[in-house]
């Protein structure tokens, strides 16, 4: 009988189409991940994999090897999860990705109660301006908004963002306040660049009559982050569009004010994602309780609508 890692190794390699994405996933070196299905390979006497220097693909054999065994390894591993999480506290890595000026204003007060209550467990955050691929990469979990899921992640919805325009009081002062949405075109517009195509982001606002305004106006300044984007709104260079989360404690604080109040977009929902296991580590359904209670309890999710 062969070892129960060197059929992971072959799953997961065959799920993620490489070597190296299996050994991430399973937090081991390609090298091993490689040897571990070599000598399944030997074993059997048949060769499962067709390698190529930039991805791995299933020969017949191997694909036939892959369907009998494939939802027979996910039933014992949570078999073996449930077992484990009874009588063990959590322990590993719970590896995380979030924005940076986000995570560190609504996320980050988590740790302090997610370590009371995970001693054993290791937080690796990773404070990053992107969308992550959880399950190539490795991650246990993620937050975000405007994303989308691929198949195999589950989300749970902690809020909904919208956008709004805001700006300074100095800026205001000089050059007035608009009115209407159509009026940002006689301004100056701190705009966001979007990644996907590299043009400043157009908005359709609307009012609470249910009135719609596209919102593209020539931008004065265009910005691929929306930290630089909230950092130039309070230095007074324009008007910007942006998350509520982005800049709620600004206009709380005062170092911004909301222009246009009856318009807003919808920004989406924010997520909490996280792969589709059916029995999760007890180190991500902690943190994911954790971080669900201390929305509520902060209020975030009414905080951050904008047509209150």
């Amino acid at each position: 009988m062969e070892p129960l890692s060197a059929i992971e190794a072959f799953v997961r390699s065959a799920e993620l189409g490489s070597f190296s994405s299996a050994a991430r996933k399973l937090v081991l070196t390609p090298a091993a991940v490689s040897k571990s299905v070599a000598r399944l390979e030997d074993s059997l006497g048949v060769r499962l994999f067709h390698r190529t220097t930039r991805k791995l693909k299933l020969t017949e054999a191997g694909e036939h090897l892959f369907a009998d065994v494939a939802g027979s390894l996910h039933t014992l591993q949570e078999a073996l999860t449930r077992v484990s999480s009874e009588r063990l506290e959590p322990t590993g890595t719970l590896k995380l990705s979030l924005a940076p000026a986000f995570g560190r204003e609504y996320v980050l007060p988590v740790l302090k109660p997610y370590r009371e209550a995970c001693p054993r467990v290791l937080p690796e955050w990773h404070f990053e301006n992107r969308q992550v691929d959880l399950i190539a990469e490795g991650y246990d979990v993620a937050v975000g908004a405007g994303l989308e899921l691929s198949a195999g992640l589950v989300a749970r919805e902690l809020a909904r963002i919208h956008i709004i325009a805001v700006s300074s009081k100095e800026y205001l002062k000089k050059h007035g306040t608009p009115k209407t949405p159509e009026e940002l075109a006689h301004h100056q517009v701190i705009a966001f660049r979007s990644p996907r195509t590299g043009k400043p982001r157009v908005w359709t606002m609307r009012n609470r009559d249910g009135t719609e305004a596209l919102v593209d106006p020539k931008p004065a300044i265009l910005l691929s982050e929306l930290d630089a984007m909230a950092a130039a709104v309070r230095g007074g260079m324009g008007v910007a569009l942006l998350p509520t989360s982005q800049v709620l404690a600004d206009l709380e604080r005062g170092t911004a004010v909301r222009v246009l109040p009856e318009w807003y977009a919808d920004g989406g929902p924010l997520l909490v994602y996280f792969s589709s296991q059916r029995l999760l580590p007890a180190r991500v359904r902690v943190f994911i309780e954790l971080l669900a209670a201390h929305f509520k309890q902060e209020k975030l999710a009414q905080r951050f609508r904008a047509d209150r």
